[in-house]
């Protein structure tokens, strides 16, 4: 147990199966963790997700690409990466000589866990030919067995530009894939059958349900979840108009929200993004489709866990140099197209 003081206050930091608690998120922390920032020459990063005490603390806010990328540029030596853990890896993968700082180690993800380095080399074996094409939610070992890696916003003009005759291995989103094939209408990509659990937990049945109680709210759907194509059959059959439904990563749904003229949005998305949204757009109602989407590895980066990293330095973040490097490559293929786009 840790026991930090500020403002007269005694606070003892406690370890839980959930992660860290015993702090709460008040003006008094927000200074002390911008304080350590300082002394410890770091840029704090939260991704959409996060509790919206670590988005409102953090210097920037956004979706995992866009945040290592931002990594990669900040004139400070040490980067505090608040999400799962495949982000705080890719922050590192693009920036080697940094110190890369996650504030729990032990926020995974079930998307980028539903496909390991040893299953994507069987997989190879199989497909000898193939491109791999890879989502940014995947690990460092993963990425390194990649050709081309993806974001939920350019992984159509990622797989566009690949020769019509390669076989194309689409990993790790079965539900990204489907809507990439779907689009690009081709035949010979093979998709792994991932998920993210929480947003395949947003089903077509509750979109439904929630579009004809909101007949006029827009819909603003991430390729992740399980209503994606709900939502395109929704529109197909005229339930909901076709302008009406936009499949969006976070960043797209951002842009989406400073421009929409709707004075509602139903958002399929992990609730975390509400918080972002509304201060996009505050004078929009936004409202989400399942409001128990939450992700409890996200929601490990308190309070608690990001004053603890600030003070002790903890926890670091470490690539194997030739995984990394083989990792970076995949990923500089990708910003080559010319549509880094969104994270995720």
């Amino acid at each position: 147990m840790t026991t930090t003081t500020w403002a007269g206050a005694h606070t003892p930091i406690q370890d839980g199966p959930g992660g860290y608690t015993g702090v709460e998120a008040t003006p008094e922390w927000a200074e002390e963790i911008r304080r350590l920032a300082r002394e410890r020459n770091a840029t704090l990063l939260a991704h959409n997700y996060q509790l919206p005490a670590i988005q409102d603390v953090a210097d920037h806010v956004g979706d995992s690409l866009a945040l290592s990328r931002i990594a990669a540029e900040a004139e400070e030596d040490t980067i505090v990466f608040c999400g799962v853990h495949f982000m705080a890896e890719t922050a590192k993968i693009l920036s080697p000589a940094k110190t890369v700082l996650i504030p729990d180690e032990r926020a995974g993800c079930s998307l980028a866990d539903s496909i390991t380095a040893d299953q994507l080399r069987e997989w190879k074996a199989d497909h000898p030919d193939a491109v791999v094409v890879s989502y940014v939610n995947t690990t460092a070992e993963v990425k390194g067995l990649t050709d081309i890696c993806c974001t939920s916003s350019n992984a159509v003009d990622v797989v566009a530009s690949i020769d019509r005759d390669r076989e194309v291995l689409f990993l790790p989103d079965q539900f990204l894939g489907a809507h990439v094939k779907r689009v690009t209408g081709r035949q010979n990509m093979h998709i792994w059958a991932g998920e993210c659990h929480v947003h395949a937990g947003i089903n077509g049945d509750e979109l439904a349900a929630k579009s004809k109680a909101h007949p006029d709210a827009e819909l603003f759907v991430h390729p992740e979840c399980g209503c994606a194509t709900s939502a395109l059959y929704l529109a197909g059959e005229g339930f909901v108009a076709d302008d009406k439904v936009k499949i969006l990563s976070t960043g797209g749904m951002l842009d989406a929200a400073r421009a929409t003229g709707a004075k509602q949005v139903l958002v399929a998305t992990e609730v975390g993004m509400l918080h972002q949204l509304r201060k996009a757009a505050p004078g929009v109602d936004f409202q989400a489709v399942n409001d128990r989407a939450s992700c409890p590895y996200m929601k490990m980066i308190t309070p608690a866990a990001l004053l603890r990293c600030l003070q002790e330095g903890k926890d670091e973040v470490h690539v194997d140099p030739a995984v990394a490097e083989r990792a970076r490559q995949s990923v500089q293929r990708m910003i080559a197209i010319g549509n880094p786009g969104g994270g995720e």
